[in-house]
């Protein structure tokens, strides 16, 4: 159950108790952790309200963006051509003057327009760049970090424990999992280190290694390495399912089905994708068998990160939907015509725009996906789930031909428990640093601090 302050529940005649995060188990010792429900409110101990917790994710995109496609205002952006290391790219064309303004929707942002009352677009925001290492590799790994280039002495990046695990050490003491790292890199030649495919960390050369095999990271979640003979959880829990569901409200009957088919929606789709890697290694196909149809990859990794906040297996959790500077050509089944290296692509923008265009477009569709989906599901306080997280969207580059370190994409969504002020378009001071952004959230979150990395301030203007 996802209220923190109830304790136990009775769902038997029997009187069994529970912790909020009892699981319903089945023989084999699998397990299903289950949503809030109703049902069980006045089971909680005298004096405890209904209270849902606070979230904290990320959906990172890496290579950068195409400018003139994301930014409201530049759709007449000079394409640039490739300027190597770090750059400071300035747009001296139309674009929205310091401060907070209503939105507006490129045609990369327009499957947001949807959820446009629960979102924030803030551009603006700048990081320094750590002279000694490559763009991307500082992209991804140091999105998050929480000091300041330079500080971290004898080392060539500017790492320490990040954004994500200094918000777990409060808001997930008491989740099964302290944070939860996606990665959809389903390349297995590891051509780079793991500065490129990674963005959390535990501390300085501590990496909180990203999962990348959707079957791996659903049997961590839900405990079915003993069970590799019986593929689906829901058959192996569903008998105690069904007496506990005769207990149920007809809401809550409604809500227990729902989420049920998540799961079984979330294996399906496990199990197709299996099944398609087991015919392209067996067939004579011109077509490398260790990738995944992309978009199916893409969106099974978002569902897992979203049941893991829902269930309360953790609440904290990013998702990087592809590696930086990885040049293994991918196929993007529904999006491009053949096989290709979306960081070549940014190196040459004049020859690949339209497909630029797609790929991010499809990128923040998929992130508009899961906010709906997040949107749809009510919690004890008769808040959303997505009302109760922080989810942001984001890239370490500003744009992945110019590998500026200014300027970033970047997209708040979720009212964070009525923390945040949604539905508008801020645009920063050139300077501003995107830590104050993460020291924003932290204060969002009920975590006090002076400092956070070379942040001089909070964005006072996204603070409810």
């Amino acid at each position: 159950m996802n209220n923190p302050n109830c304790r136990q529940m009775t769902y038997s005649h029997e009187s069994r108790t529970t912790s909020r995060r009892r699981f319903l188990t089945a023989a084999g010792g699998a397990v299903l952790s289950l949503p809030w429900l109703e049902s069980f409110a006045g089971t909680c101990r005298a004096g405890d309200s209904a209270r849902s917790p606070v979230r904290l994710a990320f959906f990172y995109l890496p290579n950068g963006i195409t400018r003139r496609g994301f930014f409201p205002g530049e759709g007449d952006r000079k394409l640039p051509t490739f300027a190597g290391q770090n750059n400071v790219w300035r747009f001296e064309g139309q674009k929205a003057p310091v401060g907070s303004h209503p939105l507006t929707f490129s045609p990369t942002l327009e499957p947001l327009h949807p959820m446009r009352e629960k979102l924030t677009l803030i551009t603006g925001l700048d990081r320094q760049f750590q002279q000694g290492t490559d763009s991307h590799a500082q992209a991804a790994s140091c999105f998050l970090t929480s000091v300041a280039p330079y500080e971290v002495k004898n080392s060539a990046y500017p790492l320490a424990r990040t954004l994500d695990h200094i918000a777990a050490d409060v808001i997930s003491q008491d989740t099964p999992y302290s944070t939860l790292e996606l990665s959809c890199n389903d390349h297995q030649n590891n051509i780079e280190s793991i500065y490129f495919d990674n963005m959390s960390w535990y501390g300085t050369g501590h990496v909180a290694p990203s999962m990348r095999n959707p079957r791996k990271v659903y049997d961590r979640l839900f405990g079915t390495q003993q069970n590799a003979r019986v593929r689906n959880i829901t058959d192996l829990a569903l008998e105690n399912a069904r007496r506990l569901k005769r207990r149920l409200s007809s809401g809550d009957r409604r809500k227990f089905d729902e989420y049920f088919e998540a799961i079984r929606t979330i294996e399906t789709r496990m199990d197709r994708i299996d099944s398609l890697k087991s015919e392209l290694v067996a067939g004579d196909i011109d077509r490398p068998a260790d990738h995944l149809p992309r978009n199916e990859y893409i969106h099974l990794m978002g569902d897992l990160l979203v049941t893991a906040l829902q269930t309360g297996l953790t609440n904290v959790g990013t998702l990087m939907v592809g590696p930086e500077r990885w040049t293994t050509p991918t196929n993007w089944e529904g999006i491009l015509d053949k096989p290709q290296s979306h960081h070549a692509m940014t190196h040459a923008p004049h020859e690949h725009l339209e497909d630029l265009f797609k790929l991010d477009r499809f990128h923040v569709s998929a992130y508009a996906r899961l906010l709906e989906r997040m949107d749809g599901i009510i919690e004890a306080d008769g808040r959303t789930m997505l009302d109760n997280t922080i989810f942001t969207l984001g890239a370490g580059m500003g744009d992945g031909t110019t590998h500026q370190y200014n300027d970033l994409p970047v997209v708040v969504a979720g009212g964070g428990g009525g923390t945040l002020k949604l539905g508008q378009h801020l645009h920063c001071n050139p300077g501003t640093p995107l830590a104050n952004l993460w020291l924003t959230q932290l204060h969002a979150l009920g975590i006090e601090r002076d400092q956070y990395a070379d942040s001089n301030g909070t964005l006072g203007e996204i603070l409810a």
